[in-house]
């Protein structure tokens, strides 16, 4: 079943209201095991281009950058979403304070590309969520029930990599190695790309072109906009699963992690 555009409702997540939200996830959790998420953040600083200095490159610019906005949404298999009892269903954007434009390194474009589709950079400095508060509930409300959950991002090595920095605290570790180590150890493995899924059957380019491709409309919220491209990846992960990867299951598996080219 394909996700309708009826009725879908973005909650905005921020400070005051984490706590209320994170319950109505974990309510969710049983019943709509499969995960699709997505970031924005501050652009990317550092564009050093050799395939060896991939995760290095990747590593500099997490190090050095700060997460604004992760966009979550929840389905079964399909494409059913929360509903809570409403004639409406939802998916989540969690907005967070910790960017200050003013002081904190970015790419200028991406920035004026983000304000001009809506994020409004000041309300996240005065309501947002802290990152720091965001990792303790999050892994109590969400990642420590993980069991079963199916993870799905587009070109997800920058989400996780985001969320990872969060989680730990710290810097990305060293290598890549560690990372898919500690990648595993938050969100297990079923995690799936829905951009190496796509290029699996030749569809090439970014997330409003491959969902053109396979005859999919935004439905909710707002171009790069964190909730609105979770959603649309979750419309292509599940289009491709049912309609090209249906069987056999053992070569839809074999797409698990494949996240980006990094090496292995």
């Amino acid at each position: 079943m394909a996700i309708s555009p009826n009725f879908i409702v973005v909650r905005q997540v921020w400070g005051f209201n984490l706590i209320d939200e994170l319950n109505l996830v974990r309510e969710c959790l049983n019943q709509f095991p499969i995960a699709a998420f997505d970031t924005e953040f501050s652009g990317t600083i550092f564009t050093e281009l050799s395939l060896t200095q991939l995760y290095s490159l990747m590593k500099k610019n997490v190090d050095s950058l700060k997460l604004i906005q992760l966009g979550l949404t929840l389905s079964d298999v399909h494409g059913n979403l929360p509903t809570f009892g409403t004639e409406s269903r939802y998916v989540w954007q969690f907005n967070f304070r910790d960017f200050d434009p003013e002081c904190d390194p970015n790419d200028r474009k991406s920035i004026a590309f983000l304000k001009n589709h809506g994020i409004d950079l000041v309300k996240n400095r005065i309501m947002g969520i802290d990152s720091r508060t965001f990792a303790l509930k999050i892994n109590a409300y969400v990642l420590g029930p993980r069991s079963g959950l199916t993870w799905v991002t587009f070109h997800g090595i920058y989400v996780y990599a985001y969320l990872i920095k969060i989680l730990t605290g710290k810097q990305l570790p060293c290598t890549y190695h560690e990372f898919r180590m500690l990648l595993h150890t938050y969100f297990g493995f079923l995690n799936y790309d829905s951009k190496a899924m796509a290029k699996e059957l030749g569809l090439c380019g970014g997330l409003e072109k491959i969902a053109k491709s396979l005859d999919l409309d935004r439905v909710a919220g707002e171009s790069r906009q964190a909730g609105s491209n979770s959603l649309l990846t979750m419309q292509i992960f599940l289009k491709l699963r049912k309609e090209f990867f249906p069987i056999p299951v053992h070569l839809f598996e074999e797409l698990r992690m494949k996240l980006s080219p990094l090496p292995g």
